[in-house]
Formats: structure tokens, sequence, C-alpha cells
């Protein structure tokens, strides 16, 4: 099997952490090459081409004809420029989260895909955290999620608010676990550095009960990334960075008052890039081009952007 030749679009921050993925691939598996690197900024195109490995370019259509796959990781509002071209191009692409700036330009994106026969991969990263994927099944008709996503402002990626900056990360896994997009929104938020809402929290009822409180900031000072679901027969607490997982259960007792039973998950923790990185790579080779994952981000950004919409205009909230 030919190695897939992998294009990187962006060498900012999760753009180097893409490519330094890909290069360790191709030395310890030869299954991937690095075909290039592209940004708009050369000199750091050229700082990223010399750490991996691979050729440096500003214009990134000049990596289109020599690669199989490209990785985007530019700012949002160039989402739907580059990877629209990419897909024109006959690449598969695996986009950073969101798939792009608005609606019509994700929903054009999808059926470029589709029309293509391409694979449309989001970067929604902790669909491919360890701690989820063991205890996403377990997860069944959830009446409360209490969603937590924090921490200090990171000088990047404030091209848009922290609704689609962080808080979509969580938005995309309570809708695929809820298996509904709500009816209802209630949210809040504050800018703090940045001339974005920095500090957000959003009410969501979806039609079937369940009700989701979703918090997230930039500005904190301690990172926290915890969601915990409850419902009939358990609560369960899953910690993101700790790659964690617990499941309290109510159990009767026969001496007296009902207890709490704490099971801790067990599960190796996993590199969820690395994950996210084979997954692309095992659609792009048994061509699973089906859409599911890019028509669920299509829903996370359809409800990101109605959280936005609920938030109080930026005038009256500083």
């Amino acid at each position: 099997m030919s190695a897939l030749r992998i294009a990187v679009i962006g060498a900012g921050h999760m753009g180097r952490l893409h490519a330094a993925k890909i290069a360790a691939l191709r030395d310890t598996e030869g299954s991937v090459t690095l075909a290039g690197v592209a940004d708009i900024d050369a000199a750091r195109a050229r700082d990223a081409g010399a750490a991996f490995g691979a050729p440096a370019v500003t214009g990134f259509r000049e990596l289109l004809g020599k690669a199989d796959a490209a990785v985007v990781a530019v700012p949002t509002v160039a989402h739907f420029e580059v990877v629209d071209a990419a897909l024109a191009a006959g690449l598969d692409v695996l986009v950073e989260k969101p798939i792009a700036a608005t609606l019509a330009e994700a929903e054009s994106l999808i059926a470029r895909a589709a029309q293509g026969g391409r694979v449309l991969q989001v970067g929604h990263l902790e669909w491919f955290n360890a701690a989820l994927r063991a205890m996403k099944d377990r997860v069944r008709r959830p009446r409360f999620v209490e969603v937590h996503r924090m921490g200090p402002y990171p000088g990047r990626a404030t091209d848009v608010d922290i609704v689609r900056d962080l808080m979509i990360h969580d938005i995309d896994i309570v809708q695929r676990l809820v298996g509904e997009v709500p009816e209802s929104i209630e949210a809040i938020g504050v800018p703090v550095l940045s001339n974005e809402v920095d500090i957000a929290n959003a009410r969501l009822r979806f039609p079937g009960g369940c009700v989701a409180n979703f918090t997230a900031s930039r500005v904190s000072p301690t990172p926290l990334r915890k969601i915990r679901f409850f419902q009939a027969d358990g609560y369960f607490s899953i910690d993101f960075l700790a790659q964690s997982a617990v499941i309290l259960r109510r159990e009767a007792s026969p001496d007296g008052p009902p207890r709490i039973d704490i099971e801790p998950m067990r599960f190796d923790p996993a590199d969820a890039l690395d994950a996210q990185l084979r997954d692309f790579l095992a659609a792009v080779r048994t061509r699973r081009a089906n859409g599911e994952g890019a028509r669920a981000a299509l829903r996370a950004l359809e409800t990101a952007l109605r959280v936005v919409a609920a938030l109080p205009p930026l005038d009256e909230l500083r």
C-alpha cells in the first residue's frame, strides 16, 4: 500500500500539532508522508517545514496537486476558501472545527464532498478522547447534562467567540449522545480580553426533555474540562483532561438508606489527536465517505450560532 500524501494547510498551533503527528507516522510506520506545509506567514511555514522535514509554501494551492489529502488548520473565516479548493482538487479533507464560519458555507462544503465522493471530516477532537469513547455507549436518555470547559486565555483562535471556539466541542458531544437538537436556548456571555465573548453560559432544552447547561471560558486561571450526564440508572462523569470517567449509581441497602456505588471506568489513556488522524486515514483508505461526521459538525455549528444569537448584544455586556 503506497503512503498517503498529506498536506497541512495552516502552520499555527494546531497545524504544527497535526504536522507532528503525520511526521511521526511517516517515520515510524511509513503509512503517510507529509506532502508539505502551507502558511501565509512565510517564516512560520519555513519553521514548520524545517521542523518536520517537508516542503514549505505560502500559497496553499501549490500543494493541492502534490497531495492525496489535506489537514486544514487555518482561521475559521478562511475554512470555506481552503476546504472548497482542496475538495475541488480531489483531495480528502480533515478541517479543524468549526466546519465553517456560516451555515451556508458548511452546507456547500458538505455538498461538494458528497458530489465528489470525498471524505470530509471535522476536527471535533474530544469525540476521540479515550474517556468519552469508553463512556458514550453507557449514556442513554439523559435528563440533565452539566458541562464545564474552562481555561486560561490562549492568545490564539480568538477570531471567533467562545461558543464556536470551545463550547462547540461539547455541543457536538451532547447532541450526538442525546440524538436531538435543542428546541430552546438561553445564553449569557461577557467579553473580557478580546473583542468577542470570552466566557459564556448556555442552557439548552431538548424535545425529549433533557436539559443541558454549558459553561465555557477562555479567561479562567485553572483548566477544567468536564461533562456529567444524569439519567435514571446513574450519574456519569467524564474528565477530558485527566482522561478519566466514573459511574455513580444508587444501590439499595438491606440495613439502611440507599447508598451511592462509585465505579471508576477502566481503560487505557490515548492520544486523541493521533486517534483522530488514524480514523481520518482509515476513512480515506476505505472510502468511508458517508458524511455523518460532517453533518454532525453542521448541526453543532447551527446550535452554536443559535447560542451566539441568544447572547445579549456586545454593547450591553461591556
